[in-house]
């Protein structure tokens, strides 16, 4: 099976990834839900090919964003967007202030010392608006330390086949860091093409207690913990979330939650 980076005539690995790692929409839709009022300005930290960018704005014909990664690669698909600007720099480094900035897809996980995340959350607090709110999601649970490839299969919308594979590479408990692959192979057969690490994500995993109290170390005034899968939509299709309530809710075995800081 070839080995080989997309041509013009594939999808690049940024556009797999939106097909089979992200719901750009409906993750649109569940920070404006956590966000409560009416957010414009979203800031996207660590935001890659910036689709939850592109979403935001798609779906709200008054809203802006902002997309911040230090790799301008994958920002040159939010070039010529229109209320979309891409911003290729260390996300410390950017003062741009926002409704809500989201951090999405575990970047919390860049951060290996406890001083340098408090200091990003410091410095994020600080660039949101009245009334702001800063959102990252984090995963953890029963299989996060165990070694293991799992993979899902998806259609194109040519109808080319996509074998997606989520490969947990190496875990240490004792320090948690983790190193995570990501692989894809389109097509079938002889002339499947196969994008072997594609990403590779070396992180340290934070625990939910680590990071609700790195967020009020940081100075957030209010800190909430969402269930990544929660929400309910009501006969106006609004979507409605309400945070973690302990004694009354309960969490998978394996989890994915947003933790969430309001100024």
């Amino acid at each position: 099976m070839p080995d080989l980076p997309p041509s013009p005539a594939r999808p690049s690995k940024y556009d797999l990834y939106e097909r089979c790692v992200q719901s750009p929409k409906a993750s649109a839709a569940y920070l404006r839900a956590i966000h409560g009022r009416s957010p414009r300005v979203l800031r996207e930290d660590f935001c890659g090919g910036g689709a939850l960018c592109l979403a935001w704005v798609a779906t709200d014909p008054l809203a802006s964003a902002i997309g911040v990664d230090l790799d301008s690669e994958p920002l040159a698909r939010l070039s010529g967007v229109p209320r979309v600007r891409a911003v290729a720099a260390n996300v410390l480094d950017v003062n741009t202030r926002a409704d809500l900035i989201a951090a999405t897809n575990f970047p919390l996980g860049y951060f290996d010392r406890r001083s340098d995340l408090v200091e990003y959350l410091r410095r994020t607090r600080s660039r949101l608006k009245r009334g702001g709110v800063f959102a990252a999601d984090m995963y953890g649970g029963r299989d996060s330390m165990t070694l293991q490839t799992t993979s899902a299969r998806f259609i194109l919308a040519d109808g080319t086949p996509v074998l997606y594979e989520w490969e947990h590479r190496e875990a240490d408990p004792v320090s948690a860091r983790v190193v995570n692959v990501i692989h894809f192979t389109l097509g079938k057969g002889k002339r499947a093409v196969r994008l072997h690490d594609a990403f590779t994500y070396v992180w340290r995993l934070w625990s939910i207690p680590e990071l609700t109290d790195a967020y009020r170390e940081a100075g957030f005034a209010k800190v909430e913990v969402y269930d990544h899968e929660a929400g309910a939509l009501d006969h106006l299709g609004t979507l409605h979330v309400r945070p973690y309530q302990p004694g009354a809710d309960t969490l998978p075995e394996n989890w994915v939650v947003f933790v969430v800081g309001r100024a």
